[in-house]
């Protein structure tokens, strides 16, 4: 992707509202159930001058999956409409402060040919704990132009994990709870299996991350390590939906693995599909 995991401080963004270069993204999203409208939220007060990216609207239409990655045209018109270019810096922050939401649409950047994508350390709480200011509302932006050039290999099919299933071309890191990935409870999905793909290894998100924050570059290793994760092979990620398989992918990022990729459909699809394999226990 040629374009390194990237955090900047609540400081500095403040220092640089101004600047005409920098865009400012509210990527923010709650998971299914939490009784949250991110779009309410953001117009009661968000970072000023960010504008609002919504996974559930920036999508591949009709796929029957949640916020599958939009095409390269209707990407690029979108994020075009928001002010953004592909020559900008941006940063993208979420409201919960876990890099979750804003660690996918980092992903979705980067991989359409953004060439400088940072995500805000501590995310809308770092913002808050300094009393920084907010703006209320929804901002209406100057047009600008993105030229997208999506990086296929960065994104995987069903079929690609077959495949790689099959041959063992990769490996498969799975960022869901210990307890889904083992099949201990239901999905929150009645229609979809329990369990996990064959051969893959469950490395959480959650435990990446502290107070909002990616750990040190040790750490991050030593909890791949644990895992059981060669960090010399190369790696595709996945979890619930494609959103906190992003986590790992800016983490591995972050130590330079740069043979990564993500699952769009991940366990929604997979867990669904009438072929697909499954393995219940740890």
């Amino acid at each position: 992707m040629n374009n390194p995991a990237k955090t900047v401080t609540a400081e500095w963004l403040n220092e640089h509202l101004t600047d005409p270069d920098v865009k400012i993204i509210d990527a923010s999203w709650y998971m299914p159930g939490a009784e949250m409208s991110a779009h309410e939220i953001f117009e009661e007060g968000h970072i000023p001058g960010a504008v609002q990216f919504d996974i559930d609207e920036i999508e591949l239409p009709n796929s029957g999956l949640p916020h599958m990655l939009a095409s390269e045209a209707d990407f690029a018109a979108s994020v075009s409409k928001m002010g953004i270019s592909d020559g900008d810096t941006i940063v993208i922050y979420d409201g919960i402060g876990v890099f979750m939401a804003a660690s996918r649409v980092w992903y979705n950047f980067v991989i359409m040919g953004a060439k400088d994508v940072r995500l805000l350390a501590g995310g809308m709480p770092a913002w808050n704990r300094l009393n920084l200011p907010l703006e209320a509302g929804r901002p209406v932006p100057e047009p600008a132009s993105f030229t997208a050039n999506f990086d296929k290999s960065r994104v995987k099919s069903i079929d690609d994990i077959r495949q790689v299933i099959s041959t063992g071309g990769a490996q498969i890191l799975d960022a869901r709870a210990r307890e889904r990935f083992s099949g201990e409870v239901a999905e929150s999905n009645p229609n979809l299996k329990v369990g996990h793909m064959p051969g893959a290894i469950n490395v959480p998100y959650n435990p990446l991350m502290k107070l909002g924050e990616f750990k040190s570059e040790d750490d991050l290793r030593a909890i791949f390590k644990k895992a059981g994760v060669d960090l010399s092979k190369p790696i595709i990620t996945s979890c619930g939906s494609g959103v906190t398989a992003c986590v790992i992918n800016f983490a591995l990022d972050i130590l330079g693995h740069s043979d990564h990729a993500m699952y769009d459909g991940s366990w929604t699809e997979w867990g669904s599909a009438k072929n697909a394999d499954v393995v219940k226990g740890a």
